[in-house]
């Protein structure tokens, strides 16, 4: 045992809304994660043997107790400074299992053979979960997100350890609590608390491995995926475009545009990053926009009213600071918002709609991760297509036309694995629709619709022979 697993260490988190370091945890140690790997796999044959319905009853068992505990809420709100949302993601949870329950009957229902290819055999499928699954969760929605890899993966008979991230760690301990008082749940459910270090970790434990975050830290967890030679199920960055046609409402793609971009704080991972109108609306289009943009309240100094809360992760502040100062360096026009503003030591940005831009610009090739709207003008759609389909990333877009022929003809061309089509984020609120990610924002088996759960198994077939011959030595025509 090296000096790495028995040294303790601790991390300091960052309060969003004061900005304060009012939070530290000690660091989950290397062997501590093998233990509880260890008891999770002790733990795991007898899970898998239950039937998808008595897993589903264990897990709404879990769901009272994780909507009746009033801490877990209270830490959740201080991890992300915000109200409402924290409560729409506790809130989800319910929801998720049904849905994934309906899923599971699918997959679980009873097969028949099926005739192979020789006359006399058949075969049928067995999926066989993989026996310990890891989560590295994000920041941004750093439970509703955990929840969309942890519940499929506890559906299908896996054990899970989750590791959410260190800026947003004071709801695992409640959380854990809530696993409690579920025995049978928290013997196949575990939360650690750390960074990078713990990540590494995790991988080097596990038997699959679902990761949300940047593409920087992907690669990292990629390559060490394969040197343990396990399946990595990624989303990566994103820098979602969204084409509006000449036929398309201005009006109307205004309202839709400043929601699919401010909406929690432009943190999600589908929100709008980059707008092409055509030039014979572009005038009408931006005037609404700006005007809706500068309508937009923050929730300070009550975090229940107003629109948008603070940034979560301070270093995100100078990243899209970065991106502003750029466009505005390089020739373009700030129409509303601009800066990063601080109050009660939070950090906040107001919808920023940014006009006369370009792809020289940051603002529109790096992720932002902020409500920043950089809008730029074309006149032919090609052209469109082109500017969107210009990017390392791949995760959504959206194409907001006259009709939805119109609209759907464009979304073809469009090199991102979900596309929604007369609005914008779609995959903020349904799931079920299996995607796979474009070029640099992720690789693997989707997080949604049926493969959402089929990942976490390995697919074997057995094969029956009915005939009666003799398909031993003679049958190879040896003598």
């Amino acid at each position: 045992m090296t000096n790495q697993d028995l040294q303790g260490r601790t991390i300091q988190a960052r309060n969003p809304r004061t900005g304060e370091m009012d939070y530290s945890f000690e660091v989950t140690k290397n062997n501590e994660i093998e233990e509880i790997v260890s008891d999770l796999r002790s733990s795991q044959q007898a899970w898998s043997e239950k039937t998808i319905d008595q897993r589903a009853e264990t897990l709404n068992d879990w769901a009272k107790a994780v909507s009746s505990n009033e801490a877990l809420l209270k830490a959740l709100v201080q991890d992300t400074g915000r109200y409402f949302i924290a409560t729409a993601e506790i809130a989800r949870l319910t929801t998720m299992i049904g849905d994934w329950l309906t899923i599971g009957h699918e997959i679980f229902k009873d097969q028949p053979g099926i005739q192979s290819s020789a006359p006399t055999v058949t075969y049928q499928h067995q999926y066989k979960p993989f026996e310990v699954v890891g989560i590295i969760g994000p920041w941004n929605f750093p439970f509703l997100i955990t929840l969309i890899d942890l519940i499929p993966a506890l559906m299908a008979g896996s054990a899970v350890v989750v590791k959410p991230s260190e800026i947003t760690p004071r709801f695992i301990q409640p959380l854990q609590e809530t696993l409690k008082q579920v025995p049978e749940l928290n013997g196949v459910c575990r939360f650690i608390q750390g960074d990078g270090e713990t990540g590494q970790a995790l991988i080097n434990n596990v038997d699959a491995l679902c990761f949300t975050g940047s593409v920087k830290t992907g690669k990292l967890v990629y390559k060490s995926g394969a040197e343990n030679f396990i399946p990595i199920y990624a989303e990566l960055g994103g820098k979602d475009p969204v084409i509006i046609t000449e036929n398309a409402d201005p009006k109307e793609s205004a309202k839709i545009v400043l929601r699919a971009s401010v909406q929690a704080t432009g943190q999600a991972c589908q929100s709008i990053e980059r707008v092409y109108v055509h030039e014979s609306i572009a005038d009408n289009f931006k005037t609404e926009l700006v005007q809706l943009a500068k309508a937009v309240t923050l929730n300070y100094p009550n975090i229940r009213e107003g629109h948008i809360g603070p940034l979560i992760f301070d270093k995100q502040a100078d990243i899209i600071e970065s991106h502003i100062n750029d466009a505005k360096e390089k020739g373009a026009e700030i129409l509303s918002g601009g800066s990063i503003e601080n109050h009660g030591g939070g950090k906040w940005v107001l919808p920023t709609v940014i006009g006369n831009v370009d792809h020289s610009m940051l603002v529109m090739m790096e992720e932002t991760f902020g409500p920043v709207i950089p809008v730029m003008t074309y006149s032919d759609i090609n052209e469109a297509i082109r500017l969107a389909n210009d990017t390392k990333y791949g995760l959504s877009a959206a194409v907001l036309a006259g009709d939805n022929q119109e609209a759907e003809a464009i979304a073809q061309h469009i090199d991102a694995g979900a596309v929604s089509i007369q609005d914008c984020g779609i995959t903020t609120y349904v799931f079920d629709g299996e995607k796979n990610w474009f070029k640099e924002s992720g690789i693997g088996a989707s997080r949604m619709g049926e493969m959402g759960m089929l990942r976490f198994f390995r697919k074997k077939v057995l094969y029956t022979q009915s005939a009666s011959e003799n398909y031993g030595i003679d049958a190879m025509g040896e003598r």
